[in-house]
């Protein structure tokens, strides 16, 4: 597994590499759609866009945090919002163990690192800081966390995956792969270059294929002629402003 940091800053990087002119970073990296499916919150996920470290958090909070956000945004086809009854029913618990939960760490500020019996008295324990990585890892197969934590991840995932409990580096680091994944699509297809940086839908040309050097000559060359015309278009705006401000 890869180090959460340096994962992060690998992603970020490669992001960058791909975006190539005309485009800035903020042109691909959405920050709500980043927090909502990542469960970072938005001005820590602008932090470690901009490579700032983010705040310590409790690792308790962080997981009552995010089974709310996940209430808030994972929303039934209706538009309403799974009940406590029905997502602890799904792993055998009760509505009160996890409406008491979130609740009591929501209203009352927690200390930095909750002893172990108040953490077993809420059904989680504490995590395991790994010797290589530094991070906080899921508590094994087992223990008080993996009925609270499991149960709700699988709820709303299929299985669990540590989305409640991930270190925000990883989280965001899991929720960058797709807008890499994309940005590494358009770098192998030109067409889907010109979709995603000009929004060009369709290139008709005269003959019946193009073989894949002519196709990325032809692309090139109307990918020079947009952001030349683009250019243009923001100098001549800048003097018309200028113009009427003169007068």
């Amino acid at each position: 597994m890869r180090e959460t940091r340096p994962a992060l800053a690998e992603t970020l990087s490669r992001i960058g590499s791909l975006i190539g002119d005309g485009r800035s970073r903020d042109d691909v990296l959405d920050v709500e759609r980043l927090s909502n499916e990542s469960g970072v919150p938005r001005d820590v996920v602008r932090m470690l866009l901009d490579g700032e470290e983010p705040p310590a958090e409790d690792i308790t909070d962080r997981i009552v945090r995010r089974i709310v956000h996940l209430r808030e945004t994972r929303l039934r086809p209706d538009g309403t919002r799974h009940s406590y009854d029905e997502i602890a029913a799904s792993y055998g618990a009760s509505r009160a163990s996890l409406s008491n939960l979130v609740n009591s760490r929501r209203k009352t500020p927690s200390p930095q690192m909750p002893s172990r019996q108040a953490l077993s008295r809420q059904g989680l324990s504490e995590q395991v800081p790994s010797q290589q990585t530094g991070e906080r890892r899921p508590a094994r197969s087992g223990g008080p966390l993996a009925s609270t934590q499991a149960g709700i991840e699988t709820f709303f995932f299929g299985q669990p995956n540590g989305w409640l409990s991930a270190e925000p580096q990883t989280s965001l680091d899991n929720a960058l792969q797709s807008v890499l994944h994309g940005l590494e699509g358009e770098a192998a297809d030109p067409m889907a270059r010109l979709r995603g940086t000009h929004g060009l839908r369709e290139l008709a040309a005269r003959a019946p294929q193009l073989a894949e050097e002519e196709l990325q000559l032809v692309t090139d060359w109307i990918d020079t002629i947009l952001r030349r015309r683009n250019a243009q278009r923001v100098r001549g705006s800048g003097s018309d402003s200028s113009h009427t401000e003169g007068h």
